[in-house]
């Protein structure tokens, strides 16, 4: 009987340490999950941020400012522009 006795303290012993590791481990991962979060978090709001940088630097008034000053550009005078039209192909229908 006090084998039994033994066996069945040192099962209970086990199972003990066994439960106060797996809670420490749940612990441990949960404090990296929330870290992670908080990550994730960051990382989207800094792409949001982003994205409002984008469309603010990538407008055409913008575009057209930089490349007036920064750039020297300028847009070319009526008489050095042709419009060309478009031919139908040969392959098309025909008139």
């Amino acid at each position: 009987m006090v084998r039994l006795n033994l066996l069945l303290l040192a099962l209970i012993v086990v199972s003990s340490l066994a439960l106060v590791t797996s809670q420490q481990q749940a612990r441990k991962l949960y404090n990296e999950l929330q870290v992670e979060q908080a990550s994730a978090k960051r990382f989207e709001e800094e792409i949001a941020r982003l994205q409002v940088d984008q469309s603010t630097w990538s407008t055409p008034s913008r575009i057209e400012r930089v490349a007036r000053e920064r750039l020297g550009m300028h847009a070319p005078e009526a008489s050095h522009t042709r419009v060309l039209g478009v031919e139908a192909s040969a392959g098309g229908s025909s008139r």
